[in-house]
């Protein structure tokens, strides 16, 4: 039986761990040819070798996506490599220093919105340019379940991603009949490694946050791994502009 991304070349952005590699071995797993892209090389290639050593199709290329230039060169390769762009990750991003409003810095406040916003904005630009091109494709960004609500203590990266669901909002209703389906998932707490360091420079809000949790776990990286692979395949055809929590029931509460 063919997969559910059989054929189409897929992107991955913050492919070289966490919910990015689960999601770039669910594009092979899935029948998608897959571009990795991080600026941790060695995880990059390490996502490359698990999907190849699956038999699968795959290629990583270095990119830091704050970077206008390193985005357009990304895109550049994708389809110099496989001639095309079907689906893309928008996934690369970090958590920032945990502080106050009044106690963030302008240096983290800075790089927090480079990175998780600006990066995601650069990455729709050069992606939605070659999707015009070819006539259609799907994007799926990395908001978080700090994109639907507030947290304490995490001004920067909560304010990054409620400014990634407005920006898929907006350009899910500007190529809506371009054939360019445009959402995000909203990840709860999820075991990777960003979530682990947060846990041990605090630990009493780790402990708090996971404890948020109405199923009483933390979510796994596969887990948001077939939401986006579901919403990049063809049975998400009429599903555009939506932040789609993924989040064990954390914003139901």
């Amino acid at each position: 039986m063919a997969g559910r991304v059989q054929g189409k070349v897929a992107l991955v952005t913050g492919g070289a761990s966490g919910i990015g590699r689960a999601t770039a071995l669910a594009f092979a797993r899935e029948g998608a040819k897959v571009v990795v892209s991080d600026v941790v090389s060695s995880g990059g290639e390490e996502t490359v070798a698990l999907i190849r050593g699956a038999g699968g199709d795959a290629l990583f290329v270095k990119a830091d996506v704050a970077q206008p230039a390193e985005v357009n060169a990304l895109i550049s390769q994708v389809v110099a490599t496989y001639g095309r762009l079907d689906c893309a990750f928008n996934n690369a991003g970090i958590e920032g220093v945990m502080a106050s409003t009044v106690e963030c810095t302008e240096e983290n406040w800075d790089r927090t919105l480079a990175i998780n916003l600006k990066g995601v904005w650069l990455c729709m630009k050069a992606e939605i340019a070659q999707m015009l091109k070819q006539g259609g494709g799907a994007i799926v960004n990395t908001a978080s379940v700090a994109g639907l609500v507030g947290f304490a203590g995490l001004p920067a990266y909560v304010a990054s991603k409620h400014a990634v669901v407005g920006l898929t909002k907006a350009a899910a209703l500007e190529y809506a009949k371009s054939g360019i389906r445009i959402n995000a998932v909203c990840p709860g707490v999820i075991h990777t490694p960003m979530v682990e360091r947060l846990f041990q420079r605090n630990p009493q809000a780790g402990e708090r946050i996971a404890a948020l949790e109405p199923v009483g776990r933390l979510g796994k990286p596969e887990e948001i791994a077939e939401a986006v692979v579901w919403l990049c395949s063809d049975a998400a055809s009429f599903v555009t502009g939506l932040p789609m929590a993924v989040d064990g029931g954390l914003i139901a509460q």
